[in-house]
């Protein structure tokens, strides 16, 4: 069953259900007990107008009649009562005629509330006490007939069924016109959804219900995410066009002369396609590197960047660098994978660009996600730092790239509302990038 619909319905149903039978169990319990102390209530009632009414001799005892209801003076009356003295006497009744019916057992200062059936089939509740009366003790048991009141309870019983039965099925109709009235509320999403898909719409709107809220902000958080990153995509695409542009041309153009190639000109054609050799290269490898996790998936400094710096070795191998990272076992999950995949490898790039030998990567948890990395290069006059995130600025010719990495670097850190700062690096001597990014921009 995967309808959520059905499911809440069944649900629903259910617990509406296991309510009615208890309804019907303590209504039934309830109204059982209360005309059984109503009935014994009447009975102690009447057995003090017996007691009054008793006249014990050693001689002759006997119950006068007048003191006593009249009820208990017809036959078969459905009211009885019966004296059991100590000594073995037994007075009862008129209305029992010549039956004796046993009383009940009764230890003193107690008395006893029974039922008992009888052999002409009347269900009977009996209350019986031992008293004292002028010095002769006895048992007084007083009873009386349930069957009419009996008769009445299941009556009400039946009545009281269909009550709750109709309930039931009034509140079962009026339970799935309710469920599907909540459910209608998601139409406008699925509209949206389909306006998506045309293109009509950039994402969806989020007056929805307070309970599918945060899925709708999460979706269009998400949403907003895969056209940044396509955006991005399409920038490292044009940039990548950009790179093998210039070698593709002068490759061309060496080939169109090639019946006057010297020296010279094959060195400058091998010098192109080697660069164009390390620029599909580098790309690829950065291809592999964020295709290894899940679209979505959190970033894990821990497991991620050894995988980065190793292919960040293996791409600047002819340099012999050590590239060290330190605390990003503690980090925690952080923000999107390739996000900072991205980020980090843009940074790393181009440290290792110009570093000597030796490129650290340090990683920070305060009220924000730390990133530093620093190289031992020749660094950078503090004037010219600013220039570093200018889109397609290179500051030396002589180091391959595109002039674009750390400016789409400065466009991931915006994403993140964080910030981005240049420096030179006081323990290695070369530049140092401090970035900090807000732990909120993450969830």
């Amino acid at each position: 069953m995967n309808s959520m619909e059905r499911q809440l319905q069944v649900g629903l149903a259910a617990i509406l259900l296991l309510l009615m039978l208890s309804a019907w169990y303590v209504v039934n319990q309830s109204v059982q007990t209360l005309v059984e102390d109503f009935v014994v209530s009447r009975l102690k009632h009447d057995a003090q107008s017996m007691i009054g009414a008793l006249e014990p001799d050693p001689a002759f005892t006997r119950v006068r009649w007048r003191g006593v209801s009249d009820i208990y003076n017809k036959v078969d009356s459905g009211h009885y009562y019966v004296f059991a003295f100590t000594d073995g006497r037994v007075i009862t009744s008129p209305s029992l005629w010549d039956q004796t019916p046993q009383v009940p057992k009764v230890a003193p200062n107690d008395e006893a509330v029974t039922r008992i059936e009888t052999p002409d089939g009347q269900t009977v509740l009996v209350w019986a006490k031992q008293f004292e009366k002028d010095g002769q003790g006895f048992t007084l048991a007083v009873a009386e007939d349930l069957e009419p009141m009996l008769a009445q309870i299941d009556r009400l019983k039946r009545n009281f069924a269909g009550l709750l039965a109709f309930g039931f099925a009034s509140l079962l109709v009026l339970q799935s016109w309710l469920v599907r009235r909540s459910f209608r509320k998601l139409d406008p999403i699925r509209q949206d959804i389909k306006s998506l898909e045309q293109g009509k719409r950039d994402k969806l709107r989020e007056e929805v219900p307070s309970e599918i809220q945060p899925l709708v902000r999460s979706f269009n958080h998400l949403l907003a995410l895969l056209t940044t990153r396509l955006e991005r995509s399409r920038n490292s695409l044009g940039n990548l066009t950009h790179a093998l542009k210039g070698p593709l041309n002068l490759l061309i153009q060496q080939l169109h002369e090639s019946d006057q190639l010297n020296g010279k000109g094959l060195k400058e054609a091998r010098d192109q396609t080697e660069r164009l050799h390390f620029l599909i290269e580098r790309e690829l490898k950065r291809a592999r590197m964020a295709g290894r996790g899940i679209s979505g998936q959190q970033f894990d400094a821990g497991r991620d960047l050894p995988d980065l710096i190793g292919v960040m070795q293996q791409t600047h191998r002819d340099k012999q660098l050590e590239i060290i990272a330190i605390g990003a076992s503690a980090m925690p999950l952080f923000g999107d994978r390739e996000d900072l995949l991205e980020l980090i490898g843009n940074i790393l790039d181009n440290a290792c660009k110009w570093a000597n030998g030796k490129v650290v990567c340090r990683m920070s948890l305060d009220e924000t996600y730390r990133i530093t990395i620093e190289d031992d290069g020749a660094g950078l006059p503090k004037e010219k730092l600013d220039q570093l995130i200018m889109r397609g600025v290179r500051l030396d010719e002589s180091v391959g790239g595109t002039g674009l990495g750390l400016s789409i670097a400065k466009d991931i850190v915006s994403l993140y509302g964080g910030t981005m700062r240049f420096d030179l690096s006081e323990e290695l001597g070369g530049l140092r990038v401090d970035m900090t990014l807000p732990l909120i921009a993450a969830k």
